[in-house]
């Protein structure tokens, strides 16, 4: 019988304690109590956005896609093209023609 006393004093809850204020809860690990060096090797998760720096971002990264782009579709155009020197010594813009044709 005392054992089982014993075991449902030590299951039952403690009732909140009246003095104590609760904590308010922070999204993300800003809360959590961290190591410098983890926050120095991973700012991101504990910086707040900022949303002109990430609109700039957006954008320079899209140029650059966008410039890439550029860059393939007119190398395309210049790839049968190349630099013929004639009999005269003038050099002038040749297309590449097969031997086969």
């Amino acid at each position: 019988m005392l054992k089982y006393s014993t075991l449902s004093n030590m299951s039952s809850t403690k009732p909140p304690n009246e003095n104590e204020t609760p904590k308010e809860r922070k999204p993300g690990l800003r809360s959590v109590q961290t190591t410098m060096l983890f926050r120095a090797v991973n700012p991101e998760l504990f910086i707040k956005p900022n949303k002109p720096v990430m609109a700039f971002g957006l954008i320079a990264i899209s140029l650059c896609v966008a410039y890439l782009g550029y860059l393939h579709a007119t190398a395309e155009n210049k790839k049968d093209l190349y630099e013929a020197i004639d009999s005269e010594g003038s050099k002038y813009m040749r297309r590449k023609t097969s031997k086969w044709d």
